[in-house]
């Protein structure tokens, strides 16, 4: 068998591959959807939790996760985007950067469970954070700053050379020169990168079952101290019932749960054609 035969194969069966796996998703998806659309209204949304599945809505958990969301942006956002401006256009190029660079890169890639063993230790038990709405934030912003790093640092790789000596041609300080010519020019790439990791908290379930997010809270949270639970866990703890009608309160909590997530990815994917068509190099 010739190379080309074998690039030939290996491409019809990464085809084949590729298609049964979109087609095993969208089958997942229909079946979600058509189990679960007819429970999606504005009473389910807005009702507390219940030991009633008909009675059960999502109003804790979808608050809750607008906090989480909220603290967690507050918290990763400056500090991953400083971070990767820092590294990029101040940090010196030795080999502790050169290590430095490659476990940031590693750390993006590192399970979520590690973060909440790791927000366990510092935020719950060290800080005595307790299973509060912090915590898990916390946590939260801990598993996606490698990733707003990344992001930032590449958006910045984009800019050409040739704005930043433009700019230092007609007199602009470093730090002039990134604030009004790179950070513009490499916004839409980090804005991305940013609402890509949010979108990817806003799913995560594993690191705030460790932290202490519960599964059933039977009040509003009011306040960064108070306990809470997030779609991810309301939709795990329906799941793990063997009652039907709240497999079918599951299947629409993870309808919601998809739109949210897909408006996030719509956003970062108009941010990032507009910024494509705005900034010609």
């Amino acid at each position: 068998m010739t190379n080309r035969q074998k690039d030939t194969l290996f491409k019809l069966w990464a085809l084949f591959c590729t298609s049964a796996g979109i087609l095993v998703l969208l089958i997942f998806l229909v079946n979600i959807f058509m189990t679960g659309i007819g429970r999606v209204n504005w009473e389910f949304i807005t009702a507390l939790p219940s030991k009633k599945a008909e009675l059960a809505g999502i109003k804790t958990a979808l608050l809750g996760t607008v906090w989480i969301f909220v603290i967690t942006a507050l918290v990763a956002i400056p500090i991953g985007v400083a971070a990767g401006i820092y590294l990029e256009e101040y940090g010196k190029k030795s080999r502790l950067a050169n290590i430095l660079e490659i476990n940031i890169t590693n750390l993006a890639g590192v399970p979520s469970i590690i973060y909440g063993i790791l927000g366990l230790e510092v935020f719950v038990r060290i800080l005595g954070l307790g299973t509060s709405i912090l915590a898990g934030a916390l946590t939260l912003a801990l598993l996606i700053l490698p990733i707003i790093i990344v992001a930032t640092r590449e958006a910045i790789k984009a800019v050409p050379k040739t704005i930043r000596e433009a700019s230092f041609a007609l007199g602009a300080t470093k730090w002039q020169t990134i604030a009004k010519q790179v950070l513009p020019a490499a916004s839409g790439g980090i804005l991305t990168g940013v609402i890509l990791a949010l979108s990817r908290a806003i799913g995560e379930t594993a690191p705030l079952i460790v932290v202490g997010a519960a599964t059933y809270v039977s009040f509003v949270p009011t306040s960064l101290s108070d306990q809470y639970s997030v779609l991810p866990m309301q939709i795990f703890n329906w799941v793990n019932r063997p009652e039907k009608e709240f497999a079918i309160n599951a299947a629409a909590a993870i309808i919601v749960l998809l739109l949210i997530t897909f408006l996030l990815n719509g956003i970062a994917i108009y941010l990032r054609n507009r910024w494509q068509k705005k900034v010609k190099w």
